[in-house]
């Protein structure tokens, strides 16, 4: 039997792998359109490869899947972060958990994990065609016919893992097969303020903060880099997956909210009025919450409309109000995003009511496959967009090999 698949990054690398020790006589070829395979695993985790999470503290899978939770909560059962870890440690990758639960491999090195599954892929015969970029897939009698820049494949069966598309141009070369297609938009970006004077705090980083979008219920929590452009970190990359839709739709044109203490209002009203009254001939700009760091202090003291010099007897209880109404609701005006380092995500793609989500096969076309990012499934940080590159890859290899030959 005759396998392309499409798409040398995690899904499909590792589905290669696990096709052909299931079914070693497979004929395994890997078109993928770069220069190399697995590109961009050699750069997640700021190259460290953060490849999956414990999942502790999840309560529900929405909370790491925005898109494609009802597809994950099958695949989990079957090949979890559990299976995943005991996979890579098998093939000799010691792994690390940390206390975020991210998993990485000890050596915290990304070409670890790709020089492990392009060894492999080497030593069970899997063909790697690189510069191949798929045109065109085409069903006829005897199977598929697939249209590259490299020629033409014929192959019993393809398994689509091209990962996600930041146009629905991109993914042009599924058109012949009518496939419904959820329409391609990134998630996974920073905001950009442009004319934001906090950009000046260039560098500050805040632990816990709990972020939204104003007139929306979209809110993450987490931590928060502000940055030359903007704001960054856990938390905004977060709200930025969950409200991904949202934002395209508002052509990234939206106010976000900052609770910088990540706390109720009535609460944040009581500790700043506990601080005024333990402290009344001291400097406001000098007593700060210890989460806060003295320069953003300072800054959310003055943009609550208070002098550097006041001391805390010096201010009534309107001041106190809106330096608690400050810390809770901070509000930026977001024109625009930045991509988050090399690790681009899509939300959107093939629509999951296309596929059999068992064993991922189209309901259209038998022998027709999906795995990883082309599907409409992402994830937000944290090893979760590679921990379904490694589920929906295993479950495809496994639905592959159960094809009986004519």
């Amino acid at each position: 039997m005759k396998v392309a698949i499409i798409g040398g990054g995690a899904a499909g690398c590792f589905c290669a792998v696990e096709l052909k020790r299931r079914r070693p006589s497979c004929d395994v070829v890997v078109l993928e359109a770069g220069k190399r395979p697995l590109a961009k695993v050699a750069v997640t985790g700021g190259g460290r490869c953060n490849l999956t999470n414990s999942f502790a503290g999840i309560t529900s899978l929405t909370q790491a899947y925005p898109r494609g939770e009802r597809l994950m909560k099958r695949a989990l059962k079957v090949f979890g972060s559990k299976e995943t870890m005991e996979w890579f440690e098998r093939e000799g990758v010691p792994l690390v958990t940390q206390e975020d639960c991210c998993v990485f491999p000890r050596s915290q090195d990304a070409m670890q994990i790709v020089g492990l599954l392009l060894s492999r892929m080497r030593a069970l015969g899997v063909r790697v065609k690189t510069g191949s970029r798929v045109t065109g897939i085409f069903r006829g009698e005897g199977g598929f016919r697939i249209e590259s820049t490299s020629g033409v494949l014929a192959a019993d069966a393809v398994v689509v893992t091209t990962g996600g598309k930041p146009t629905r141009a991109g993914y042009s070369f599924l058109d012949s097969l009518g496939l419904e297609m959820v329409a391609p938009v990134p998630s996974l970006f920073t905001f950009n303020l442009p004319d934001s004077p906090v950009r000046a705090l260039m560098g500050t980083v805040v632990e816990d903060v709990l972020v939204s979008l104003a007139g929306t219920g979209f809110k993450a929590s987490g931590p928060l880099l502000v940055t030359h452009w903007g704001m960054s970190g856990p938390s905004v990359l977060k709200l930025s997956s969950y409200a991904a839709r949202h934002l395209a739709e508002n052509a990234y044109d939206a106010t976000l909210l900052v609770n910088w203490l990540a706390s109720p209002l009535k609460e944040t009203t009581a500790r700043i009025g506990a601080a005024s009254a333990a402290n009344p001939r001291k400097l406001v700009a000098n007593t700060r919450p210890s989460e806060l760091p003295g320069r953003l202090w300072e800054y959310l003291v003055s943009k609550s409309g208070i002098r550097q010099d006041a001391r805390w007897a010096d201010i009534g209880a309107k001041s106190l109000n809106r330096l608690a109404d400050t810390l809770c609701n901070d509000g930026y005006r977001i024109h625009g995003r930045t991509r988050f380092k090399d690790e681009f995500v899509t939300c959107g793609g093939v629509s999951l009511e296309e596929t059999d989500l068992g064993t991922l096969e189209s309901k259209k076309h038998p022998g027709l496959f999906f795995a990883g990012e082309v599907l409409d499934v992402d994830a937000v940080t944290g090893g979760f967009n590679l921990q379904a590159a490694w589920s929906t890859g295993w479950i495809a290899a496994r639905s592959v090999s159960h094809i009986q030959e004519p």
